[in-house]
């Protein structure tokens, strides 16, 4: 391992996946405004290059790289690439996401296979790779992006909802593993955010029509949570209707496909 520019000049590092738009680009834009030298990766080189652009304006030795993160080797060799160019990576912002809008019966196993690659088992892939030498240099941080949808399930998104139930388990789990090692695990959950996983081909519309949240300002409570105290992150603060399905999960059930219906003009 190697001591790069980024830690001579006393700036931490970040490693940000997702980062071409949405939550992941203004996570990096920010980031690199508190004094961060960020690494970039998400599939979309021209957007990723706009980004970068911007981030470069505070922080002149980030990079990026662009890389289909579904891939699971080509995931961890970014991880590992993105260690020895930066210098080591102090924070791992595991965002890169895949939004399955579907109902069951229309679903195909390689179509929850393709979800739970990219959102679940590439964080997993890239998180394995660099935490022996964050244990070793004894301090790091792994930022987790799951969603609301990984607290409860909503229906026409189970693959989705799988996906990330599956990153709040394992977060969980791996918080407690590594307890007093110096290396920490933050579990992000946005809501209904401002992100282009609202409008993608080949996924039925969404049952939610209401106001959205911007993605800078998720990207606020993510960067705030980097250095909080504190395990998980509600942005913006949903925890109440989590708390609402915990209690009475039939009732819960029943309102969930009373709203599907109503939207979708089901009889």
């Amino acid at each position: 391992m190697t001591d790069g520019t980024a830690q001579q000049d006393g700036r931490r590092t970040a490693l940000v996946t997702g980062a071409s738009s949405g939550i992941g680009a203004a996570t990096a834009r920010l980031l690199a405004e508190r004094g961060y030298t960020v690494g970039i990766v998400a599939r979309r080189a021209d957007r990723l290059a706009e980004v970068l652009a911007d981030v470069r304006a505070h922080a002149p030795q980030s990079q990026q790289w662009s890389v289909d993160l579904s891939d699971l080797e080509a995931a961890e060799a970014v991880a590992l690439e993105a260690w020895d160019a930066l210098g080591g990576v102090d924070v791992l912002v595991n965002n890169a996401g895949v939004p399955m809008r579907r109902m069951v019966q229309g679903l195909r196993a390689q179509d929850v296979e393709r979800v739970m690659h990219l959102n679940f088992f590439s964080p997993v892939r890239m998180t394995l790779a660099l935490l022996p030498r964050m244990i070793e240099r004894g301090r790091g941080v792994v930022v987790n992006v799951g969603s609301i949808a990984g607290r409860f399930g909503v229906s026409t998104e189970a693959a989705y909802s799988a996906t990330k139930f599956a990153l709040s388990g394992w977060s969980e789990g791996i918080s407690g593993d590594l307890a007093g090692t110096g290396v920490v695990v933050r579990l992000i959950l946005p809501g209904t955010i401002d992100t282009e996983l609202w409008d993608q081909p080949d996924n039925d519309p969404p049952l939610y029509n209401g106001p959205l949240t911007p993605a800078e300002e998720t990207a606020e409570g993510i960067v705030d949570a980097i250095d909080s105290k504190h395990f998980e992150h509600y942005l913006p603060d949903m925890k109440a209707v989590v708390e609402a399905k915990t209690a009475d999960v039939d009732t819960f059930l029943a309102g969930m496909v009373h709203h599907r219906k109503q939207m979708r003009g089901e009889t």
